[in-house]
């Protein structure tokens, strides 16, 4: 095309067509994460209020498909591998958060709804297991119609076990419709469907942004704490490890001082405490208090003063027994005599 094609192409463009690209130009080069959301099935009203329950968060601007594929081109910078998502009914959606932070907003909002004739079914529609609550009339013809395994049964209608009816992907009939709005089953969510956000030069597809927080949030911490322990075991200073290899250090190194007796001004309290508890041992193992120095004779001495104090309880829980016993053999020798008077008595009479 020559410039001058190009020049007349441009200006049979209608302003408002060009303000409009403009303004949406601007709405994407105003946040970190754009992305194409689909609204087909969103009642006008609730679509509102999704808007709302987004303001603060996330922004969606909705416009026509050839003026939303004209102002992802004219911002390029990678963004404008959305126009491939861009089809039926879509709007642009906007915000300063992560992706999968948005993502996970989007699918919270979503909220169950009926499914009508000539939609395609989202999932499998499932009607379960139990009874319906519909008294037996006609409607069991229908339920059994849809494949349902239904049956009058108690004075109700009855499923007697999960019937799936309808396969993702099929397309929904009255008869269904009329079913399924019958029992109060509304198989399908409704709510903005992300279908594509680009943020900082990557794009992403919704199958990659459902992760679980939680066990996504647990894993990054069990690789963080086995990085760490590597490091640690590897000894592999990093500004996280560099204290805890510090102290293994120096306490490695205290425990070799401490056998090898290295006099060090770090460890020696230590050695003096050890070399103490050794002597005080040694000496407590010596029977003549005599022969030890002044300065731990009186290790002997409390030894041999906890000795008398276990002999002095001893001696005492003995004499103590023996009382006992010549209590309860007086006792018996007591009761000897009553019975003898007694025989006595009866001999008298």
């Amino acid at each position: 095309m020559s410039s001058s094609e190009a020049v007349r192409k441009t200006e049979t463009i209608p302003q408002w067509k060009q303000d409009e690209v403009d303004e949406l130009t601007d709405f994407i080069e105003r946040y970190a994460s754009v992305g194409i959301v689909g609204v087909e099935g969103i009642p006008s009203r609730q679509l509102q209020s999704m808007r709302r329950e987004l303001h603060g968060s996330a922004e969606v601007r909705m416009s026509r498909n050839t003026l939303v594929v004209r102002a992802l081109e004219a911002v390029n910078d990678g963004v404008e591998q959305l126009t491939e998502h861009v089809g039926g009914q879509i709007a642009l959606i906007g915000t300063n958060d992560n992706p999968f932070a948005l993502f996970q907003q989007l699918e919270a909002s979503k909220t169950p709804a009926p499914i009508s004739a000539g939609e395609v079914a989202p999932n499998d529609i499932v009607i379960p297991e139990g009874d319906t609550g519909v008294d037996p009339g006609p409607f069991v013809g229908e339920l059994q119609q849809i494949g349902a395994d239904a049956r009058i049964e108690e004075g109700s209608i009855q499923v007697l076990s999960d019937s799936t009816v309808l396969s993702a992907g099929e397309t929904v009939d009255a008869d269904l419709e009329n079913v399924l709005s019958e029992l109060g089953i509304e198989p399908k969510e409704v709510g903005l469907d992300l279908k594509s956000v680009y943020s900082e030069g990557v794009l992403f597809a919704p199958e990659e942004l459902e992760i679980d927080i939680d066990d996504y949030r647990a894993d990054i911490q069990s690789a963080a704490a086995a990085a760490r322990n590597l490091s640690v075991n590897a000894e592999y200073p990093t500004a996280q490890t560099a204290p805890t290899l510090i102290a293994k250090a120096t306490g490695e190194a205290k425990s070799v001082a401490l056998a090898a007796a290295v006099e060090s001004p770090d460890v020696v309290d230590d050695l003096i405490g050890k070399a103490d508890a050794q002597v005080r041992a040694l000496a407590s193992e010596i029977d003549d208090p005599e022969a030890l120095p002044e300065e731990f004779q009186d290790l002997g001495d409390d030894d041999a003063e906890e000795a008398d104090e276990a002999d002095d309880g001893e001696a005492e829980e003995a004499n103590a027994d023996d009382a006992q016993t010549d209590d309860e053999d007086e006792a018996e020798a007591d009761d000897g005599d009553d019975d003898s008077d007694a025989g006595a008595g009866l001999d008298m009479l």
